[in-house]
């Protein structure tokens, strides 16, 4: 006995949707690696730079606060 169109149709429309989950699954493993990645990105090279660089601001700082309180060598060993 032939198919009928509305078999076909079904058919047609069940692999339709396969296909869309199917894209959607490999869309949203695709979205969740790069995340990873930009989480590597971030956790191995823009903290410590950061870091680094903050850490130079706050010595600066805490170097010039230091001088301007007038403890210096002179201070000390007199």
């Amino acid at each position: 006995m032939p198919r009928s169109n509305a078999d076909s149709l079904d058919d047609v429309s069940s692999q339709a949707s396969y296909d869309s989950d199917e894209d959607f699954r490999l869309a949203q493993q695709e979205w969740e690696e790069s995340l990873h990645q930009l989480q590597q990105l971030v956790s191995l090279v823009l903290l410590p730079f950061f870091g680094k660089w903050l850490g130079r601001r706050w010595s600066q700082w805490a170097y010039s606060r230091y001088l301007s309180v007038g403890l210096t060598k002179s201070f000390l060993w007199r």
